[in-house]
């Protein structure tokens, strides 16, 4: 019997990325037994920086707004494909969630940056387990996370602040940013751009994991690449590229009990099966 999904999105006004690389994820699955669609709903948002007004944009009531417009599909999970939280607190998202919850008589949430998190401490434990703590309790493992935006500088350091406070450092030498404000021109970003900051952080940075960390950056296309170009470059050095579309799509399936590996073509992330259990 196939099974029937749909997937709903909640998309940045002014996007112009997600949502082609959203579905082009989807229309990926490769399982028989799933019939899985994707449908959109948007919410204003022009401007990504540290002031006032733009942070104003993520306000709870326009999103809960966007998400009853998708309860009305019956969408089975709704996902946040943005990374206000990164900035703003990862408390933010996990409140947004809920309220999505409440708000649409119980359809599950998550968001780009908690399933990223999901996927960074399934990383972790995994190197625990890798060293011999069966547990996966070991202190003295370390993730060394690469960070690669379009945003100012006190948005990246914003970021770093909030990951550094769940146990990922990011150093300077391993973040890149462009010091754009305004969210169409993040969609013109040329891939050699992109190409040339995730080598950075790798090559000169020591990332082993990488952040793409904006959901109107072209990076999904590139994950495959750039992770099977730095295995041949680094004498097989493995690195793990989280591209905050992908991991949105990501995490709805993980939320409704959907094998991610169904996903084709689109990176690692997909395809390894992460210990996440209880990981926020």
């Amino acid at each position: 019997m196939v099974r029937k999904i749909r997937l709903g999105v909640i998309v940045p006004s002014s996007n112009t990325t997600l949502e082609p690389l959203t579905s082009a994820m989807v229309s990926s699955i490769d399982d028989p037994g799933l019939d899985v669609s994707v449908h959109y709903s948007r919410f204003r948002v022009t401007t990504i920086d540290v002031s006032r007004d733009a942070d104003a944009q993520f306000q709870l009531e326009p999103m809960l707004a966007a998400a009853r417009l998708l309860a009305d599909a019956e969408v089975d999970v709704i996902g946040w494909s943005g990374t206000s939280s990164g900035w703003l607190g990862f408390d933010r998202d996990e409140a947004l969630c809920g309220a999505i919850r409440d708000a649409t008589g119980g359809i599950p949430a998550t968001s780009s940056v908690l399933a990223m998190n999901r996927i960074l401490e399934g990383i972790r434990r995994g190197r625990r387990h890798g060293d011999g703590d069966e547990k996966g309790e070991g202190r003295g493992v370390t993730v060394k996370v690469g960070l690669v935006t379009p945003y100012v500088s006190a948005l990246n350091d914003a970021i770093r602040s909030n990951y550094s406070s769940i146990g990922y450092e990011i150093t300077p030498a391993r973040e890149r940013h462009l010091g754009m404000t305004k969210n169409t021109d993040f969609a013109d970003i040329a891939e050699s751009t992109l190409d040339g900051m995730v080598e950075g952080v790798v090559e000169e940075g020591g990332a082993d994991v990488v952040a793409i960390f904006c959901t109107n950056l072209a990076g999904a296309r590139r994950a495959a690449h750039w992770e099977e170009q730095q295995q041949q470059q680094q004498q097989h050095r493995r690195i793990v590229v989280l591209d905050s579309v992908a991991t949105t799509v990501w995490g709805m399936l993980r939320t409704i009990d959907v094998d991610p590996a169904c996903v084709k073509g689109w990176g690692s992330i997909f395809s390894t099966p992460y210990d996440t259990h209880n990981a926020h």
